[in-house]
């Protein structure tokens, strides 16, 4: 009986064994969800598991959900790789939370604008922040097609205007650029404040946030012009409403969805392999098609039809980028002073 026993046991930890040597291993994803989540489980994570046996646990969250886990979880992280907004990503960066991707050779095909410093991160998708317009709308009135960020204070677009809260990246980029315009910038914010107060206010009717916020004022004819994104116009524009991207001649601003490989987490070469996954030029078109985000790696290939309605090319030349890690320490003061003097 004892050797029965004994026989038993010595089976069953052998099988128990064998069951842990098959088991595949397990990747966290953190990262969007809606449109985002959807394309990533049926077009993207599905060839990453096959070819690694990998399991792919996908966590969505906005930017600011997802940097909260990682804030949470220090020392104790679940998240292997994480993609945010670029703002939230230099903060992640800053914070420690982000391994560098040194040796990755897929980063020597993405453009400069996309490198972070040290490949802590990288871009794995460019939007770019410009102006939406319906087209008809400004068909109708004789109206040019919007190229300066100047044209917010045109008169003519009295009361037909959305700028989205400075707490919205692209409301941020607007702040940003109001300031560049009147001779400062990052450093000194003041001359964009009493930019917008004195000579965008004026015109604006909302300072809408949502995606479809927006594309219903858009599509009830209130608004004419909004900033935005490329990807969110292209979205809107998929629809069949007649709304087209500008980019103005002072520089669209580069918003940038940012991956990276979480620190101490674990599982480094399947997330090394993963990064890679998004930056190859296959999965690019799909983010590409599905996302509208411009492809980050040079190489990738579009059809003229989508190459035409995103950041791609000689496109990405034409993008400016903001400096985060002057924002981000001062980011809540403009909040709160956009909240009293702006949007009172």
């Amino acid at each position: 009986m004892n050797r029965r026993v004994l026989l038993t046991a010595s089976m069953t930890g052998v099988i128990g064994l064998a069951a842990a040597s098959v088991q595949a291993d397990t990747l966290y994803i953190g990262a969007y969800g809606g449109s985002s989540e959807y394309a990533m489980k049926e077009s993207i994570i599905p060839a990453f598991q096959e070819k690694h046996d990998v399991d792919i646990v996908y966590v969505a969250g906005n930017s600011t959900d997802t940097l909260a886990r990682l804030q949470a979880q220090a020392g104790q992280q679940e998240l292997n790789v994480v993609l945010l907004d670029d703002g939230p990503m230099y903060q992640a960066v800053n914070l420690g939370f982000c391994a560098p991707m040194n040796g990755l050779e897929a980063l020597d095909d993405v453009y400069d604008i996309a490198r972070f410093a040290n490949d802590n991160a990288v871009g794995v998708g460019v939007v770019a922040s410009g102006f939406a317009y319906n087209a008809e709308m400004f068909e109708r009135n004789g109206w040019e097609p919007p190229s300066s960020w100047r044209d917010l204070a045109d008169e003519k677009f009295q009361g037909k205007i959305v700028v989205p809260s400075v707490s919205n990246t692209y409301g941020l980029h607007a702040l940003v650029m109001a300031a560049r315009l009147n001779g400062d910038g990052e450093d000194d914010i003041d001359p964009g404040f009493e930019y917008i107060q004195d000579s965008v206010v004026p015109n604006i009717l909302s300072f809408e946030t949502s995606a479809g916020g927006m594309s219903q004022l858009f599509q009830n004819e209130e608004i004419a012009l909004s900033v935005w994104g490329s990807g969110r116009v292209q979205a809107l524009a998929d629809t069949g409403f007649p709304v087209k991207f500008a980019y103005p001649e002072e520089g669209a601003v580069a918003l940038m969805v940012a991956g990276c490989i979480v620190d101490g987490s674990g599982e480094d070469e399947l997330s090394r392999a993963f990064m890679a996954h998004l930056l190859s030029p296959e999965i690019q078109a799909i983010l590409a098609d599905t996302q509208g985000w411009g492809p980050s790696n040079r190489y990738t290939e579009l059809d003229d039809e989508l190459a035409a309605s995103l950041p791609y090319g000689d496109r990405i030349d034409q993008l400016t980028s903001v400096d985060w890690d002057t924002i981000n320490p001062q980011r809540m003061e403009w909040t709160n002073r956009w909240n009293r003097r702006v949007e009172r």
